[in-house]
Order: structure tokens, then C-alpha cells, then sequence
């Protein structure tokens, strides 16, 4: 009797250990996509600022905005490396650590520390992105990736939306201006870091997965779908992150208030990555939704360009149609895998291919601008680049694994 009690009692705390363990761990991948976003996207709502400051030109704020996609691309393929032979917690603790580094430094006076903070931000930022979806693939079913997506998409988009809302007020009542509002993000680095510093500690410094590592597939035309698509919604998501205010100061919006309608497109952006999941849960073909989503987007832009005045139906176009290109591109990098060690490859190519597909935008944008004194033209190039998208999507969804034959076409008959 005695002993059976006390298997059961070992049986309920091994279970309620294991609930423990998972609730924890789930808060960790939340702060953890918190930290993926927050501490890029306040850098748009205060680019005029910023400009005023240093004297920056368009042209080298759009590179300031850029620079970020860049590191994204050079440091996503060395992820898969990392990750596997010192243990995913490892490079998540070391990367945290790095990132609120780069938050202070990015905070210190002078262009250099702007610049060279933004470097090591976007890098430990680059760990993060490959890393989700590997860890995603792990421990949830099949069928609920696109939810377990969208819960740290919707981390992900809130701090952002935040970050772009609260930035100048921050920058006008905390001492030091801008660059105490950009650094003040290193709080939420510390936080995630307290929540992975204990796993680190659990599994060692040099645990290592038991499994082969999966190679990147560069040959997969269905992989460099995935990764199209995620560099064009990058593109597009970040080039707004970087020009919207700016967009809506040259036609006489005020900073905070420019701000706000980036807060805005963001929460759209939120609440249409969080609710794509829940309504198109059991559906695996995600053709149709890809293709739509980046027409929404579109439409957006060519409201922007012919119609400034009503930015805030644009606003509210783009972060509809994005948030739900942002939650299946990142669904993609699962779902099109066969196993988890395949989703970190997956995720390496698209994250490098696709990000630095999005680094073209920004500095883009900002050059045109520069050139021919308007946002017309550089809108107008977002609007082909979005349709361009819509086809890429409409293959990327398709319900297919990489190492899957491609369906082979029903005859007419029947």
C-alpha cells in the first residue's frame, strides 16, 4: 500500500515537474521572440530625429535601417553550426547576453556606436529567428505549428508595435533623448536571459544534439520558395519599420503622431498573425492565403501613393495583409520540413536568402527618395515587388515537403 502511494506521488510530481518544465520553457520562447523585434523597430519611429542629430542623409539612415538585414543574412547560416554543437540553449544564452551588449552599446554617443551597436544587435537578433522554428518542430504536433507560430509571432509583433508607439515619448522625457530610448531595451534582453540562463546550466555548455545535421537545401526549388517569400514580406515589413513615419512627416504628420500609425500598422499586423492560425488551422494548402495576403499588402501601398491622406487605411491594409505573410513564412520553414533538424536548415536558407533579399529595401527606398525628392516611385516599386510576392507565395504554400515528389496533375476525366 505504502508503496504504491508512493509511486503514484513520484508519478504526479514527475508530471507536474514536466508541466513545470513546459510552462516554463514557453515563457521563455515568448521573451525570447519579444527580443526579435523591439529593439529594431524603434529605430523608424525616430530615423527624423536621429537624421537631426547626427546629420545623417537619407541615404545613410536607409543603410542604418538596412544594416540590420545584412547581419541577418551573413549570420543565419552559422546558426545551424552554432546550435548543434554547443546545444540550442547555449546559443540562445550567449546570443541574449550579446544582444543586450549591442543595446548598450548602440546607446553610446557617436555615429560609430550607432552603427556598430546596430551589427552586433542584428546578429544575436539572427540566432533567435533560425533558432524558433527548429525548436517549434521539436515539441509541438504537426498540426499545431501554425498556432505555436503565431503565439510567438504575436510576442514578436506586440513589442514591436511598442517599441515604434513609445519611442519618442521616450526619447522626450527620459535624460540622454534617442539614444536612451533605443537602449532602454536591454531590460527585456535581461529578462530572457534569467529565464534560458538555467537550461544552460542544466544541459552544459558543450550538450550537443545526438542527431546528424540536416544540409542546407540550396538545391530545393521549393526551399528557395519559402525563402523568396520570406525575404519580399521582410522586405516590405521592414521598409515600412524604416519609412513610414518618415513618409508621413513629409506630409505634415508629426513625429509621435507618425509614430502611433506605425504602433498601428504593427497591431494590425498582431491581430492577423494571431488569428490566421485559428481560422485556417485545418487547412494545409496554403496557396490561396499566401497569394491573398500579399495583395492586401499591395493595395496598401498603391493607397499610400495615390491617397497619403488616408495612411491609416493603409496602415490598416499592410499590417493586415503582413501579418499574415509574416505567420506563414515562418509556418513554411516547419511545414515544408520533414523533421526538425530539416526545419533548422530550412530555416538557415531562408532567414540568409531571405533577408538579404529584404536588405535591398530600406537603403532602396531611402535612395529613390533621395533622388527624385517623393515616396511615389519607391512605393510604386513596393507594389510590383508585393504581386511579385503573391506568385512566389502561391508556390510556397503549396502542401508539399522538400524531399516530397511534387503532386502530379489530376487528368481532365476524371
Amino acid at each position: 500500500m505504502n508503496d504504491s502511494d508512493g509511486s503514484s506521488h513520484r508519478t504526479i510530481d514527475a508530471a507536474s515537474g514536466r508541466r513545470r518544465s513546459m510552462v516554463w520553457l514557453l515563457v521563455g520562447i515568448v521573451l525570447v521572440a519579444a527580443n526579435l523585434r523591439a529593439a529594431l523597430t524603434g529605430v523608424g519611429s525616430l530615423l527624423p530625429r536621429i537624421e537631426v542629430s547626427t546629420g545623417l542623409s537619407s541615404t545613410w539612415t536607409g543603410l542604418l535601417s538596412t544594416l540590420p538585414l545584412l547581419t541577418f543574412a551573413a549570420t543565419s547560416p552559422l546558426v545551424g553550426r552554432t546550435a548543434h554543437r554547443y546545444g540550442a540553449p547555449r546559443a540562445l544564452v550567449v546570443s541574449l547576453a550579446v544582444l543586450a551588449a549591442g543595446l548598450v552599446m548602440r546607446s553610446l554617443p557617436g555615429v560609430f556606436f550607432l552603427f556598430a551597436g546596430t551589427v552586433v544587435i542584428a546578429a544575436a537578433i539572427a540566432y533567435g529567428n533560425v533558432l524558433m522554428p527548429s525548436v517549434i518542430k521539436r515539441t509541438v504536433p504537426e498540426n499545431r505549428i501554425g498556432q505555436a507560430t503565431g503565439l510567438y509571432v504575436t510576442a514578436m509583433s506586440l513589442l514591436a508595435a511598442l517599441s515604434s508607439g513609445v519611442s519618442v515619448p521616450l526619447a522626450e522625457h527620459l535624460p540622454g533623448g534617442w539614444r536612451t530610448a533605443l537602449g532602454i531595451w536591454a531590460v527585456l534582453a535581461v529578462l530572457a536571459l534569467a529565464i534560458w540562463l538555467p537550461r544552460y546550466r542544466r544541459t552544459g555548455p558543450m550538450a550537443a544534439p545526438p542527431v546528424a545535421r540536416a544540409r542546407i537545401p540550396w538545391r530545393s526549388p521549393l526551399a528557395w520558395q519559402v525563402s523568396v517569400f520570406m525575404g519580399l514580406q521582410s522586405l516590405g515589413f521592414y521598409t515600412m519599420i524604416a519609412w513610414l513615419p518618415s513618409i508621413l512627416h513629409d506630409h505634415r504628420v508629426g513625429e509621435a503622431a507618425a509614430g502611433w500609425q506605425l504602433f498601428l500598422f504593427q497591431m494590425v499586423g498582431m491581430v492577423s498573425s494571431s488569428a490566421l492560425p485559428i481560422l485556417a488551422r485545418r487547412v494545409k494548402d496554403q496557396r490561396i492565403q499566401a497569394a491573398a495576403g500579399s495583395v492586401i499588402v499591395a493595395l496598401g501601398y498603391v493607397l499610400l501613393a495615390v491617397a497619403p491622406q488616408l495612411a491609416v487605411v493603409s496602415s490598416v491594409l499592410i499590417g493586415l495583409g503582413g501579418g499574415a505573410c509574416l505567420v506563414l513564412a515562418l509556418s513554411f520553414q516547419g511545414q515544408r520540413a520533414a523533421d526538425p533538424e530539416q526545419a533548422a536548415a530550412l530555416a538557415s536558407m531562408a532567414q540568409s536568402v531571405g533577408y538579404l533579399v529584404a536588405a535591398a529595401g530600406p537603403l532602396l527606398l531611402g535612395t529613390l527618395r533621395d533622388l527624385t525628392g517623393s515616396w511615389t516611385l519607391p512605393l510604386l516599386l513596393l507594389v510590383a515587388l508585393t504581386l511579385t510576392q503573391a506568385a512566389v507565395g502561391a508556390r510556397a504554400g503549396r502542401d508539399l515537403h522538400l524531399n516530397s515528389p511534387s503532386p502530379a496533375p489530376v487528368p481532365i476525366g476524371d
